[in-house]
């Protein structure tokens, strides 16, 4: 398995699409049962696959991620051949900007000397999907990036 099999929850909301995933390999509902119960090593095998076919579509789309902690922000933005990282680094532990107030402070300090952003870049390795998933095991979530092309436009000026 090349990440990691989706959750029961995750499972039964895509319950159709495993359906047209078995039908795709002619297993029908009722040998589906039968694996289930008379073959679990198959069955697991079925679900290790499905669920990687699941996280390649989701990952190849993902362009741009985001992970939060109470004093510091990454901003990861995806291109073909690199990760780029707009970071942001809060040196007042007074600040928790995974809370509302935190993040309004971060808003309206961003000039602030406690307040240090940063940039780097570095190339994707042969396996763009797994180093996004990688930094998704960390704690990141996938976005439509537009804090990191906001920070983005601040850092280029």
């Amino acid at each position: 398995m090349k990440y990691e099999r989706l959750t029961q929850e995750q499972l039964k909301e895509m319950h159709k699409e495993f359906t047209n995933f078995l039908a795709s390999q002619s297993i029908t509902k009722d040998e589906w049962e039968n694996i289930k119960r008379n073959k679990p090593k198959v069955a697991e095998d079925e679900l290790d696959v499905f669920s990687d076919l699941v996280w390649e579509g989701v990952l190849n789309k993902v362009n741009y991620l985001e992970h939060f902690s109470p004093q510091q922000l990454f901003l990861f933005e995806f291109t073909d051949n690199a990760i780029n990282l707009i970071g942001i680094r809060i040196n007042n532990e007074a600040v928790d900007i995974n809370t509302k107030e935190g993040f309004q402070w971060l808003r309206d300090n961003l000039l602030n000397e406690d307040v240090e952003i940063y940039t780097s870049s570095k190339a994707l390795s042969d396996d763009r999907n797994k180093d996004i998933f990688a930094l998704m095991k960390q704690g990141a979530h996938i976005t439509k990036g537009e804090l990191y092309k906001y920070f983005n436009q601040m850092v280029e000026k």
